[in-house]
């Protein structure tokens, strides 16, 4: 009853913003660019209805935005006219739920991964589909972490994920451990000496079992800048989630510096988590 309260009033209250040009960003607030743009399959969480309403996940966005007075978003799904390096000098954070390859320049790329995102007070944050975008493209998944690789655990499915690191702001309102009701993917080009793993699946308690680590939500460092990402948001009701908000709103803050929090590289971690895994699937064959 709530997220359906909380959808019809943002869909009388929101209109589209067509391109960033009309951002009424305030001084002081955090500008964010969400492309939410399918190449794809496209996510009921930011499936427009027409060409005047937004989708549940920019939605959320931009109330959480206002709720929270700490950032302001525009929302667009035209990577080709918005993502360019004249207007990316307009944003502090890129958050990405998108799917394909996207019609975004070469150089325009080349100047957000190289450029854009190693500037300090820049971040980059990607939900659910991010990591099945460009999935061909190294530079990209670099960045990213990994690249989709099937979801053995769908939507309908309740899991159990174990948070590694609860001290820091994008984890701390989820707790040691939950649940939650969404779809899990698992990856392929998955570096995780590259990255700081903040949680993962608890394999003794999810079905499907793998016997290897299923990462949830990773951080890094990218050069000045930051890079979050979060697995959760294919179901449109984790947007109206109070953890999964305040997740982002850790994210955001730790991004912009207020919320300090060291993301060392964790490999020996997800070889613990591997060896948990393995062990974990092996029992459930017996």
């Amino acid at each position: 009853m709530q997220f359906r309260l909380l959808m019809s009033f943002c869909l009388l209250a929101c209109t589209l913003l067509l391109t960033p040009s009309y951002s009424q960003a305030e001084s002081g607030k955090t500008r964010v660019l969400m492309l939410t743009q399918s190449k794809g399959y496209t996510h009921g969480s930011v499936k427009r209805k027409d060409k005047t309403e937004l989708a549940p996940a920019e939605i959320a966005m931009v109330q959480l935005g206002k709720q929270s007075g700490l950032f302001s978003v525009d929302c667009t799904q035209d990577a080709a006219a918005d993502f360019t390096k004249e207007n990316l000098k307009n944003y502090d954070i890129v958050m990405f739920y998108t799917t394909g390859m996207l019609p975004i320049k070469e150089a325009d790329m080349q100047y957000f991964l190289n450029d854009w995102l190693k500037q300090k007070g820049h971040g980059f944050i990607g939900f659910h589909s991010a990591t099945d975008t460009y999935k061909s493209y190294e530079p990209y998944w670099d960045m990213v972490g990994g690249s989709f690789n099937g979801h053995p655990w769908t939507s309908g499915n309740k899991v159990t994920i174990t948070v590694h690191n609860t001290d820091h702001p994008a984890m701390k309102s989820f707790g040691k451990e939950f649940q939650i009701k969404d779809e899990i993917y698992q990856y392929k080009n998955w570096q995780p000496e590259k990255v700081h793993v903040l949680m993962s699946l608890n394999m003794e308690k999810c079905n499907p079992k793998r016997p290897y680590q299923v990462p949830v939500a990773w951080a890094k460092e990218w050069g000045n800048g930051k890079v979050f990402v979060n697995n959760l948001g294919h179901n449109p009701q984790t947007w109206a989630n109070p953890a999964f908000q305040k997740s982002v709103i850790g994210a955001i803050k730790w991004i912009r510096g207020d919320a300090p929090s060291a993301v060392p590289v964790n490999p020996e971690l997800s070889k613990r988590e591997d060896a948990k895994a393995a062990a974990a699937t092996k029992a459930a064959e017996k």
